[in-house]
């Protein structure tokens, strides 16, 4: 069966329960983050190495990497889910992206579990699942913080990348992440068929089968991603973010812009941008 990663969730995601033991791995394209707040353990492989998530423990990981929760003592647990263009639209720095896009999940240590990590993870499930556009945003803001403060708590960590058995899908995610990791710069289907040692209308069909979108398109999302962000933080003119996100003309920028978004860029930064702090 071909593997399939689903991308773009809705919007950020976030529940609690009691873990249920996964019969298969699965994937999806977003950044997950775990938090064990009652009870023991959790068990997952990743790409069929076992990782494990200990009690208080806070764990982020790309989740385009298969991965399957196999066992656990944990009765009580938080998932959210970031979207992976909100992932990349945050500007985290490189080293941690880079880190999380390795496969290997970031597991904060048992001496960095914060005492208010479990109330701050309820009132996520709470304030995302509100209509108000405020308290999503609060949520989004605070998810952001937290994943940045795991990068410092786990910087010492060692980075192991993580691939599955499956050629395709191996071949597939490294597609993947070196988009996301180089779409500031000038690329072409060929460049990213080049990191795989494929030809380009032969990666152009593995990469759609697999995440049923292609490359130019997502190529596209991640620089829409990045412009969106300086859009909302940042006085940069129009033509700046448009080449500071990788696009190549300014043209093309606003075309790919409106037809994501529905309205013009400057329009997007008067929305946006009034309540940001500077």
């Amino acid at each position: 069966m071909t593997p399939r990663i689903e991308i773009e969730p809705p919007a950020l995601l976030s529940w609690e329960g009691r873990p249920s033991l996964m019969g298969t791995a699965h994937q999806h394209d977003d950044l997950e983050i775990n938090l064990v707040a009652e009870g023991g353990t959790m068990l997952y492989l990743f790409g069929g190495v076992p990782v494990e998530i200990g009690p208080g423990s806070v764990a982020a990981f790309w989740a385009a990497v298969p991965h399957q929760l196999i066992a656990s003592t944990a009765t009580r647990a938080f998932w959210v889910h970031v979207p992976f263009a909100t992932f990349l639209g945050w500007g985290l720095p490189s080293a941690l992206v880079g880190r999380l896009l390795s496969g290997t999940p970031l597991v904060a240590p048992p001496s960095a579990a914060l005492p208010t990590d479990p109330g701050s993870f309820a009132q996520w499930a709470t304030d995302l699942s509100d209509e108000r556009p405020e308290p999503r945003r609060i949520a989004m803001l605070e998810v952001e913080a937290r994943v940045r403060r795991l990068g410092l708590t786990t910087a010492d960590q060692p980075v192991r990348q993580v691939t599955s058995g499956d050629p395709t899908l191996r071949q597939v995610l490294t597609m993947v992440r070196y988009v996301a990791e180089h779409f500031r710069e000038p690329l072409t289907v060929t460049d990213v068929a080049r990191t795989v040692r494929l030809h380009p209308g032969y990666a152009m069909a593995q990469f759609r089968r697999v995440v049923r979108t292609t490359i130019v398109d997502y190529l596209t999302r991640c620089r829409l991603a990045e412009a969106r962000r300086l859009l909302v933080t940042t006085d940069l003119p129009v033509t700046d973010v448009a080449a500071e996100s990788g696009f190549s003309s300014v043209s093309r920028f606003y075309s790919a812009f409106g037809a994501a978004c529905g309205m013009p860029p400057a329009a997007y930064r008067r929305e946006n941008q009034h309540d940001q702090p500077r």
